[in-house]
This record gives structure tokens, C-alpha cells and sequence, in this order.
């Protein structure tokens, strides 16, 4: 018996029999061909585009008939990259200039675009490289004549082991046999993991040498909600995941009566659950599990989904559906959080040296006007039609909120002027993420309608731990007392300037930290759709002065030990089927 921990992004528990995946590395060895020979070459290459680019259509048609469009939208990249006559060109260029096969000059070019995708050391943007490998390996496919592992027809109950796979791979699985899947590597905000949340198939990432260790045949257990893998367990390890698998089902079940339940406390305390979305289809589910609106609406998947900047129209279309969706709802907006080696087809990169301190988020947003105008008109324009609030991402100063706040007056100027109908009250919030803002958040309550702690962000920054750095991610711990006091505090500056604050990091949809969160007085909590049903458990389990005294005691703590031990029971004792 062997237990491996790595990331889970896709929950559920599940025990079957593994199935290894070959990397499926095609090795393309450089041949020389005659100079003759290249229009045949470049005609070859057109016809496995083309190709290509059909079995892409195929697999996001059936993937958005199935999950949602946003889902099946991921493919378009794919195709986009394709189509782009400047990397056809690029392939041409490789074979008329070094004599080269089709094969070896597609693969030539597209670990060029690789190596610049690796380059961005922005996680959500490095993650994407294996779109380009994804690409890449079916242009090979279509011009050697090969089909890869079919993992859309098999036979029996599996759990698929991989190195990594592909998004493509992932829709692709056959949903009534595979049951889970383990991988070396991957992220949470990877288009596989996406893929594999929207499917609903428990998967864990991140593993480092899961395949090395597990053998087709073996019997494994994979645990997508607390990101462990169990190689061959022992009957005692079974035996306690079968009824734990039970137990998940039944929690499932008792928490999916409490949907249309408020979320308060024993003695009557309001709170309001909402959600964090990447796409405008994910809305509905997040309803159905309770979510009373959409925390955070991380824009930046319109850019990463697309294989071009999107104009203000694409915009307007994103909100306008979030808004459909919600009927009445509120929709926080967040702008453009991605860094400033940010991709399009047509600007080179230029990757920086420490890109989570450099020009990122509002600050590339106040270097590149026109595009943040573009995504500030959109959503003005959506405003007429339902509760939308604009947040601003990763505010260190002063002068960057007023600054945006400007960008934001001239797009209203231009709206009137253009007789373009807009709602001028529309609220103005921050993401408090570094320390920064959190030790300046009287000063910030003053100019904004409302707070969302990242608690993500600020735990990186305020204990200088890169958490996707397996050698340090240990150390990135929410329960650390410097964090817990950072959070305190902006929580008591809201209060006190009756500025509503709630936390949108992983944090918030964490049962362990719901009573401390709860007990700092903590009114709005924004979480991932499926941790929802939980945290309400809990708040409806509690009275407020519960709450506030297990707050108390933790603020007494001096270590992240301490904290989450004492947390640990005392939610035990109100949900122990959760441990």
C-alpha cells in the first residue's frame, strides 16, 4: 500500500483498477527530403490541418452538447491556433528553409509556441502549454497516420493513470467506465482539470511519479476531494474508503435538502453563500447548490479561451448570459487578472524575471488603456440588466484605485456621449490580496463600496510562498496567525466604514476555517460551487457567539499547528462525515 498526495480538482472518492497511459511522446526524427519534394510536403501539411482542425470540431461539438458551450469553447483555441495563417506559414517557412519533413517542421514550431507558453511563469498561463502539446500530438497523428490510446470505448471500470492528460483526452473519456484519473502532473486551473470538474469524474493532479508506481492491474483509490491517491490499498484502507465513499454519497444527499435554506446562523444571523465562476454556464449548477449570486467572475478565461484578445461585443455577450442566468442575482466582475506576459497571436513574448511581482493585473490593465477599456465599457453596458458590481484585482496603492477609478469615469463619459444607456451607481470594490492593502484597509474603505479578501494571494505574499513550488508549497498554510490577523483586521475596517467585505479565496469554501471566518464576522463567503452545501451545514449548525468564541481562541494561537488542530474539532463535532 503506497499513499500519494498531490491536488485534487475534481472531488469525489472512487475504488476501481488502473489503467497506465504511455505519455505518447511522438518522437519525430529529422529527415531531410529534396527540394522537390516540398510542395508535396506543404500539401501533405494542409491536408492533416485540415484534418485536424475536423476532428477538433467534432470533439467541441459533442463536448458542448454534452457540458455547455464554455466548456466546448475551450476547443476553439484549439482550432484557432490551427487556422492562424502565421503559424502555417511558420511550418512552411521550416520546410522550404531546412529541407524538413511536415512532421518534423510542425514539431519544430509548436514547441517553439511550447517554450513560450513554459516561459510564462504566470500559473493559470504556463498551464496552457498543453493545449500546444495537445495540438500539436493531433497534427502529428493526422500527418503520420496514427490513432491514439482509445479511451473512449472500453470495457470495464478503470482509473486512468497518465502523465498528464491532454484536455482533448479528458473529453474524450468514456464517462460510464472511467471513473477516476491520477496524473503526474497538471494544475487546478488547467483546461483538464476544467474538463474533468465539468464531467464530474474525481481526479487528483500533480503527483510527481504516480506513474512509475502503479502498475495496469493494480487497485487504486482515488480521493479528488482530499487530493490522495491510494496505491493497492489494504483491506483496512478498503474497507474505510468504501464507507467513506458512503458516507460522501449520504453527505451529498442530506446537504442537497438544505439548497433552499437560508444560510443563517442558530440564532439568525444572515450570511450569504455565493460563487466563483470561470464560465457563464457554470451559474446554473452553482444555483442549484445555493449559491445566492456569483462572487467572482474571473474574466480572464475570455482571453484564455480564445486564440485572439477579446473585443468589447465577446464581453458584453459573456455578461449579458452571467446576468440571464443569475435572474436578479448579483454578479461581481473581476477585471483582467492575468500578467503582463499575457498572450495574443500577434504580440511577441517578453517573459519577466518574477512575473508574481511585476506587471500584472491592474497594473498591466493601467498600461494597456484600450484593452481595459474595452472590458470597463462591456460591463457598463451590462449593467441595465441586473445587479453587477466591478472589482478590482491585486490594488496595492492608493493611486492604483484612483487611477482605475478614472479609466473607469472617462468609459462613462464616452457612454453618455454615445447615448449608450448604463447604471451610474454601479458598485466599486477591491480585491484586498496584498499586505499592502490589507494593512491600508481604512484608507481604501473610504473610496469603495465593498472588499474581497484573495486569501490565495495574500497568503502568498504575506509569507513569500510560491504554493505551485512543490519545494515550499508546504509552507503555504491560511492558518498561519500573520494571515488570520491580516484578515481580522480588513474585516473590523469594513465594519467600521460599513463597507461589506466578503473572502473569495480557496479559504472561504473550506469547511475547516467556516466558524473562524464566521467568528471575525464575516457576512459574505464565495467559494466554489460544489464546497457551498458544506459551509452552510456548518453556519446553520452554529450560533454566532459559538462562532465568536471559536474565533478568540484561535487569535490566541501563536502557530498554524495550533489553529488547525483546534479547528479540525470543533468542526468534527459538527460535521464529522467531513474528516
Amino acid at each position: 500500500m503506497e499513499i500519494k498526495k498531490g491536488i485534487g480538482v475534481s472531488p469525489g472518492v472512487v475504488i476501481s483498477t488502473a489503467i497506465v497511459i504511455d505519455a505518447e511522446d511522438l518522437v519525430i526524427p529529422k529527415r531531410n527530403i529534396t527540394p522537390d519534394a516540398i510542395p508535396h510536403e506543404i500539401e501533405r501539411l494542409s491536408r492533416a490541418i485540415d484534418a485536424t482542425i475536423v476532428d477538433l470540431q467534432k470533439l467541441r461539438d459533442d463536448v458542448t452538447n454534452q457540458h455547455g458551450k464554455e466548456i466546448g469553447g475551450i476547443f476553439d483555441f484549439h482550432i484557432g491556433i490551427l487556422r492562424d495563417k502565421l503559424l502555417r506559414n511558420q511550418i512552411v517557412a521550416e520546410i522550404e528553409k531546412n529541407h524538413a519533413t511536415a512532421e518534423y517542421a510542425s514539431s519544430v514550431v509548436m514547441r517553439r509556441y511550447a517554450n513560450k507558453f513554459l516561459a510564462m511563469t504566470d500559473r493559470v498561463l504556463s498551464e496552457r502549454v498543453k493545449d500546444i502539446h495537445d495540438i500539436e500530438k493531433g497534427l502529428l497523428r493526422s500527418l503520420i497516420g496514427q490513432k491514439h490510446q482509445d479511451l473512449a470505448h472500453l470495457t470495464q471500470d478503470v482509473i486512468v493513470i497518465a502523465h498528464d492528460l491532454l484536455p482533448s483526452q479528458t473529453a474524450a473519456l468514456d464517462r460510464s467506465h472511467v471513473k477516476g484519473f491520477a496524473t503526474d502532473a497538471g494544475g487546478r486551473t488547467s483546461h483538464t482539470a476544467i474538463v474533468a470538474r465539468a464531467m464530474g469524474i474525481p481526479a487528483v493532479v500533480g503527483l510527481g511519479n504516480i506513474t512509475s508506481e502503479v502498475s495496469g492491474g493494480d487497485q487504486v483509490i482515488i480521493d479528488g476531494t482530499r487530493g490522495m491517491v491510494i496505491v493497492n490499498p489494504d483491506e483496512d484502507q478498503l474497507t474505510e474508503h468504501r464507507e467513506y465513499e458512503k458516507k460522501q454519497l449520504q453527505l451529498e444527499s442530506d446537504l442537497a435538502t438544505l439548497r433552499d435554506l437560508p444560510a443563517q446562523t442558530l440564532d439568525g444571523h444572515a450570511v450569504s453563500l455565493q460563487a466563483n465562476i470561470e464560465f457563464p454556464g457554470e451559474i446554473d449548477d452553482a444555483v442549484i447548490r445555493g449559491a445566492q449570486g456569483i462572487g467572482l467572475y474571473r474574466t480572464e478565461f475570455l482571453y484564455l479561451a480564445a486564440d485572439h484578445e477579446p473585443d468589447e461585443e465577446e464581453h458584453y455577450a459573456a455578461y449579458a448570459e452571467a446576468l440571464e442566468r443569475l435572474q436578479g442575482k448579483p454578479l461581481v466582475i473581476r477585471t483582467l487578472d492575468l500578467g503582463a506576459d499575457k498572450y495574443t497571436q500577434e504580440k511577441a513574448q517578453n517573459p519577466e524575471r518574477n512575473p508574481f511581482l511585476g506587471d500584472r493585473s491592474i497594473r498591466m490593465c493601467l498600461h494597456d488603456i484600450p484593452m481595459f477599456k474595452r472590458q470597463l465599457r462591456a460591463i457598463m453596458r451590462s449593467s441595465v440588466l441586473g445587479d453587477v458590481r466591478i472589482m478590482f484585482p491585486m490594488i496595492s496603492t492608493l493611486m492604483e484605485l484612483r487611477q482605475a477609478k478614472m479609466v473607469l469615469n472617462d468609459v462613462i463619459e464616452e457612454l453618455e456621449e454615445d447615448g449608450i444607456p448604463f447604471r451610474r451607481d454601479i458598485p466599486i470594490g477591491i480585491m484586498i490580496e496584498v499586505p499592502s492593502a490589507a494593512l491600508m484597509a481604512n484608507n481604501f474603505a473610504k473610496e469603495v463600496n465593498f472588499f474581497s479578501i484573495g486569501t490565495n494571494d495574500l497568503i502568498q505574499y504575506t509569507l513569500a510562498v510560491d504554493r505551485t513550488n512543490e519545494r515550499v508549497a508546504g509552507l503555504f498554510c491560511p492558518a498561519h496567525p500573520a494571515v488570520l490577523a491580516l484578515i481580522r483586521d480588513v474585516i473590523r475596517a469594513g465594519a467600521r466604514n460599513s463597507v461589506s467585505v466578503s473572502v473569495c479565496g480557496e479559504m472561504a469554501g473550506e469547511p475547516l476555517y467556516t466558524l473562524l471566518l464566521l467568528g471575525l464576522g464575516l457576512t459574505t463567503f464565495s467559494m466554489n460551487g460544489p464546497d457551498i452545501p458544506e459551509v452552510k451545514k456548518i453556519i446553520r449548525s452554529v450560533t454566532t457567539e459559538h462562532a465568536r468564541n471559536v474565533a478568540r481562541k484561535v487569535m490566541s494561537f501563536d502557530s498554524e499547528r495550533q489553529v488547525m488542530h483546534f479547528l479540525r474539532e470543533e468542526t468534527r463535532k459538527i460535521i464529522p462525515e467531513a474528516f
